[in-house]
């Protein structure tokens, strides 16, 4: 264990300084989600691929509806009908001079076809009005047919979606360094991509330390608690972005702690413990990690003291052959919360190949009726509720690190820094948005 004393920034680049991106893996779409391109994609079709039309309506000539109107309509021969998803016009045919071709939102514009007519705009054609002779088309979309009256004229090119007028081909698409959603997803689908190389999710392990955990859903005996921060912390990494296994509380055992640990690297990219990390006499994690890194295992656990609070015992260090990092958090609530929100969450990220693995700051004012006390040569992080548009931050609930009622609440993390003491009511400090 580390005899000196360490600020929360060292501890943080220590950390960040031993976790490496992990490897490049080409994934399908539907698994690709919030994952991390390695690469640019660049667009190798236009988007649309083709003119086509953005309305159900008629395909026309701009010369033959000038003028147009209730009193005097533009009469067009329909010649033919395009649904969506036909190649146009049967036999290639070509709009001429006084007539229309039926046209299905999204099908191709017909070659001679300066812009659409909205449906309804129009007397629908011989035999009905629009609505219905439009549902009628739907239904059966083939073949030309009467006359159809256009009660409005049209400029060039409306109505129509020209094609590459959403990407053409030689774009960038999305960038190296984007993390993959539903919208980049779409993008990828709609240019034709079916595979696409990233960095994958980071699989995060999650296990809570000491006999007297109880799972919840369980009956509480004495002494007993259940167990809230493996899943508050699960929850956490998969809101980080991971993949997240969480493990059972694990007893107050040196050998099963270890054994259970050792059973999880399988599957795991990091694994974080919570519990079991300070100087009392049941102290798992440090007793069954202190071993780590002799000459028969590589890697090796620093267990320290952080100058903060809450959270001032952590460790930090990587187990196993494949040197898997392992972030040792405290088993207080708030402390093991904040302890993620500061050195886990970042470690996640910079797996995960982001260059920004920090929570957003800002800068807030203090709105409290009375001054807030911090230990001298501390770090301290309260929890608050920021209020963006009045600029400000109101500390929610007192500084003990098990009040988990009030971290519910929160959506912020107020920042005293080691050399503030007393922060009075209206004073400006520095905020961490958790939401």
């Amino acid at each position: 264990m580390s005899s000196a004393i360490w600020s929360v920034d060292e501890h943080l680049e220590d950390i960040l300084g031993a976790v490496r991106p992990l490897e490049p893996i080409e994934l399908q779409l539907h698994d690709a989600q919030g994952c991390v391109l390695v690469e640019d994609v660049i667009v190798q079709i236009a988007l649309p691929p083709f003119d086509n039309s953005s309305m159900d309506g008629y395909a026309v000539r701009v010369a033959d509806v000038v003028g147009a109107d209730e009193e005097s309509p533009a009469v067009l021969t329909v010649i033919g009908d395009i649904a969506a998803g036909s190649a146009g016009l049967p036999g290639g045919q070509t709009v001429g001079p006084g007539e229309a071709a039926r046209i299905m939102t999204g099908a191709p514009l017909p070659a001679g076809a300066e812009a659409v007519i909205p449906v309804e705009w129009t007397d629908g054609g011989t035999g009905g009005g629009a609505a219905d002779t439009m549902r009628a088309h739907r239904a059966a979309p083939e073949g030309a047919g009467g006359e159809v009256r256009v009660h409005r004229p049209v400029e060039a090119r409306a109505h129509v979606r020209a094609r590459g007028s959403d990407v053409k081909p030689g774009d960038l698409a999305l960038r190296a360094g984007s993390v993959i959603g539903p919208p980049q997803i779409g993008l990828l689908a709609a240019i034709g991509r079916s595979t696409v190389k990233v960095r994958p999710r980071p699989r995060v392990v999650v296990i809570s330390t000491g006999s007297e955990l109880v799972q919840p859903g369980e009956e509480l005996t004495g002494g007993r608690i259940y167990d809230s921060n493996s899943f508050a912390l699960a929850a956490a990494a998969r809101d980080a972005g991971a993949i997240a296994y969480r493990v059972g509380a694990v007893t107050d055992d040196a050998d099963t702690l270890r054994a259970t640990i050792e059973d999880q690297l399988i599957r795991a990219d990091i694994v974080v413990t919570t519990g079991g990390v300070s100087v009392g006499a049941y102290d798992v994690v440090k007793e069954a990690l202190s071993s780590v890194g002799d000459e028969d295992e590589p890697g090796g656990i620093d267990f320290r003291r952080l100058a903060m609070q809450p959270g001032k015992p952590q460790g930090f260090g990587s187990i196993g052959p494949e040197h898997t990092p392992l972030l040792a958090l405290p088993g207080n609530p708030v402390s093991s919360y904040v302890s993620f929100e500061l050195f886990v969450r970042p470690a996640i990220r910079a797996l995960m190949g982001l260059q920004d693995v920090n929570r957003p700051t800002v800068r807030a004012t203090l709105n409290t009726d009375k001054a807030l006390t911090s230990p001298s040569g501390r770090r301290q992080f309260l929890r608050g509720t920021y209020d963006a548009e009045a600029g400000t931050v109101t500390p929610v609930g007192g500084s003990a690190s098990h009040l988990i009622a009030a971290l519910a609440q929160a959506d912020a993390l107020i920042v005293l820094p080691e050399d503030v003491t007393c922060a009075e009511p209206g004073m400006d400090t520095e905020v961490i948005l958790l939401r």
